[in-house]
């Protein structure tokens, strides 16, 4: 079977779904070229990355969420969005995309590595352009607004 890279915002990558497991990716994906954790103190996240390098991907789990797949970030060329092959895509063509299925972009910022990103906060997606070539994407769930209520006495 051969592989294809899909982006589905706000629902997974390809045929894998934001929530599933390590177990299940490797189903679907086959066994990672490289496993890592990445730990932040400040930030108390945990998370551990299955890279897919030969694929051009990288999924990303969310240790204090039991492991629960939470976002990717992509580089893979033949990468389709909305069915359009999205690396083949200059700036304003994805911003033009975006705006076509309903996401607005909500920020442009230039990064001090080089970068210029591109986000669309209500799809959870982040571009990176590297000389107005789209050079990475990533995407991820949508983290729910907090549900704790304040009751005074």
């Amino acid at each position: 079977m051969d592989f294809k890279a899909q982006i589905n915002l706000l629902k997974g990558f390809s045929n894998f779904n934001f929530g599933q497991t390590t177990a299940d990716a490797e189903l679907i994906f086959g066994k990672a070229e490289e496993v890592q954790v990445l730990d932040d103190d400040i930030l108390e996240t945990s998370c551990t990355v299955l890279h897919y390098w030969s694929k051009g991907f990288s999924l990303f789990f969310d240790n204090k969420n039991f492991k629960k797949f939470s976002s990717v970030e992509v580089d893979n060329e033949t990468t389709l969005l909305f069915n359009e092959k999205i690396f083949s895509l200059k700036e304003q063509q994805v911003i033009d995309l975006m705006k076509k299925n309903n996401f607005t972009l909500s920020d442009s910022e230039h990064q001090e590595w080089g970068e210029k990103r591109l986000s669309f906060d209500e799809a959870g997606l982040d571009c990176y352009f590297e000389n107005g070539k789209l050079s990475s994407i990533n995407f991820g769930v949508i983290e729910e607004p907090s549900t704790f209520n304040f009751l005074p006495n």
